[in-house]
C-alpha cells in the first residue's frame, strides 16, 4: 500500500515540477508581450508544452510510475485534476504577492497541460 501511494505521488510530483518549471519559465518572458493571447491559441500551446514535457519526461523516467491495471487509468484522470489544482494555489500564492497571473494559474490551463503530459507518459512509457 505505501508503495502505491508513493508511486502516485510520484507521478503527481514529477507533472506538479514540469508546470512549476515551464510556469517559471513562462514568467520570465511573458513581460515583453503583455497583451493576452486568444484563449484557443492559449489552450493550444498549453496543450503542446504538456505533450512536449510529457515526452520530455521520458527521456528521464522512462517506465510508468503506477503498476498496470486500472490504477493507472486512475492516475491518468486523477493527477492532471490535482496538478491543476497546484497551478491554482500557485497563482493565488502570486497574487497575494501582487505579481501577475498567467493563464497558466487558472485550473483549465493547468489541468490541460497536466492531462497532455500524462497521456504522453500513458502512451509511451515501457
Amino acid at each position: 500500500m505505501l508503495e502505491l501511494l508513493l508511486q502516485l505521488l510520484g507521478e503527481f510530483l514529477l507533472q506538479g515540477i514540469g508546470e512549476a518549471v515551464v510556469e517559471l519559465g513562462l514568467h520570465s518572458v511573458v513581460e515583453p508581450f503583455r497583451k493576452p493571447p486568444n484563449p484557443w491559441l492559449a489552450s493550444l500551446g498549453y496543450a503542446i508544452f504538456g505533450a512536449v514535457f510529457g515526452g520530455l519526461s521520458l527521456l528521464l523516467i522512462g517506465h510508468h510510475l503506477t503498476p498496470d491495471g486500472p490504477l493507472r487509468l486512475v492516475n491518468l484522470v486523477l493527477t492532471p485534476v490535482a496538478v491543476g489544482g497546484l497551478m491554482v494555489a500557485m497563482g493565488a500564492w502570486r497574487a497575494r504577492k501582487g505579481e501577475p497571473l498567467l493563464r497558466i494559474n487558472h485550473f483549465f490551463y493547468g489541468y490541460l497541460f497536466a492531462l497532455c503530459f500524462a497521456l504522453v507518459r500513458y502512451a509511451f512509457a515501457a
